[in-house]
C-alpha cells in the first residue's frame, strides 16, 4: 500500500493524481526553484512575495542548504532537484525540516542510488518522501529522460509515492498515470490552459486505471468522485459520436431505434460491469440511449433554426 504524503491539503498516494507546476498555473501545487536566487536573505524575500500569491500548496527547490529557513518559514515542502540527489549533507538537512519532500532522480542514477538517497532523508525521522522519476537532462539529448519503466518497478519496491516529471513532453502524462504515477509535475513554465489539460487527463484516466479501496466515508466519497468524472467524461464522448451517427443513419431518432444492438450493448457491458450484470444495466443503457437521441434531436432543431434566421 502506498504511503500517503499529505502537502497543504492536497494528498499524493491516496488515489488521485495530483498536478505540480509552477506559480500561475492552477494547479493544485506550485512549485518553484531558488536555483536563480544565490541567498539566503533573497530566497526570504522571493518566498514571502510568492506566499502572498499562491492560495494553495508551495514546494520550494532551494539552491543551498542555506535557504532551508525561508523555506520552513514560507512553504509547504522540499523539492530536491536531480542534480542534488546525493548532495547526502543536503539531503540529512531537509529531513530535519519536517517538511514533505520531492526528491528527483538524476539520468545518472540508478534506482538503488535514487532509493539510498532517499534513506538519507528519511534517516532524519521524515517520512514524508515522495520519489521523482525525470528531472535532469541527459548528456546526448537537449530534453528530460523519463523512464516511465522504473515507475513501476519502483512503487513495487517501496511504499513512496512516484511523481512523474513530464515537463518536457506533457503528452507523456495519460502513459505516466497508465504507468502509476501518483503525480505529475509539469515544472515552472506550465501556464493555465496546460496545466488544466493534464489535470484533466490524470483525473479521468485514474479511476479507470487504478483499484482504489477506500478506508472510510470520506475517502469513498472523494473516490466516488473521480469515478462520477470519468463517467461524465465518457457520457459526453458518447453523446457527441452519437449525435454524428444519427446525422449518418436514414431513420434518425427514436424512430431509428434498433433494439437488436441495443441488447448486444448490454450484453457487452455486463461483461466489463459483472457486479451489475444485463438486468441492472439495461434501464441504465436505455437512460443513455435516450438522452443521446433527445441531445441530438434539440441541438439539429437549434441548428436548424439558427440556417431559417441567418436565411432571412
Amino acid at each position: 500500500m502506498t504511503h500517503e504524503v499529505r502537502i497543504g491539503e492536497v494528498r499524493v498516494g491516496a488515489g488521485a493524481v495530483p498536478v505540480l507546476a509552477g506559480p500561475g498555473s492552477g494547479a493544485a501545487v506550485t512549485v518553484t526553484s531558488l536555483r536563480r536566487h544565490h541567498g539566503s536573505r533573497a530566497a526570504a524575500d522571493e518566498l514571502r512575495r510568492l506566499r502572498t500569491h499562491v492560495p494553495g500548496a508551495l514546494m520550494v527547490e532551494p539552491f543551498s542548504a542555506a535557504d532551508l529557513p525561508a523555506i520552513a518559514a514560507h512553504a509547504d515542502g522540499v523539492v530536491v532537484g536531480a542534480d542534488w540527489m546525493q548532495d547526502f549533507q543536503l539531503l540529512r538537512a531537509v529531513g530535519r525540516l519536517r517538511l514533505p519532500v520531492l526528491l528527483q532522480r538524476g539520468t545518472y542514477a540508478t534506482p538503488d542510488e535514487w532509493l539510498a538517497a532517499a534513506e538519507y532523508c528519511m534517516a532524519e525521522g521524515n517520512g514524508e518522501l515522495m520519489l521523482c522519476e525525470g528531472g535532469s537532462r541527459s548528456n546526448t539529448v537537449d530534453h528530460l529522460v523519463v523512464d516511465l519503466r522504473l515507475v513501476r518497478e519502483t512503487r513495487a519496491r517501496t511504499d513512496r509515492p512516484v511523481v512523474v516529471d513530464v515537463s518536457s513532453d506533457p503528452d507523456l502524462a495519460p502513459a505516466a498515470v497508465a504507468a502509476g504515477a501518483d503525480g505529475l509535475l509539469l515544472g515552472e513554465g506550465a501556464d493555465p490552459v496546460l496545466a488544466g489539460r493534464v489535470t484533466e487527463q490524470a483525473t479521468v484516466l485514474a479511476p479507470l486505471l487504478r483499484e482504489e479501496v477506500p478506508q472510510n466515508l470520506a475517502d469513498g466519497r472523494t473516490a466516488i468522485d473521480r469515478a462520477d468524472a470519468a463517467i461524465a467524461t465518457l457520457l459526453e464522448q458518447r453523446a457527441k459520436i452519437a449525435a454524428t451517427i444519427q446525422r449518418i443513419k436514414p431513420v434518425g431518432g427514436r424512430a431509428g431505434r434498433d433494439p437488436a444492438r441495443e441488447r448486444a450493448i448490454v450484453e457487452a457491458m455486463a461483461k466489463r460491469a459483472p457486479r451489475l450484470g444485463p438486468e441492472r444495466l439495461a434501464p441504465v443503457v436505455q437512460a443513455v440511449i435516450l438522452a443521446g437521441l433527445d441531445a441530438a434531436a434539440d441541438e439539429q432543431e437549434t441548428a436548424t433554426e439558427d440556417a431559417t434566421t441567418s436565411s432571412r
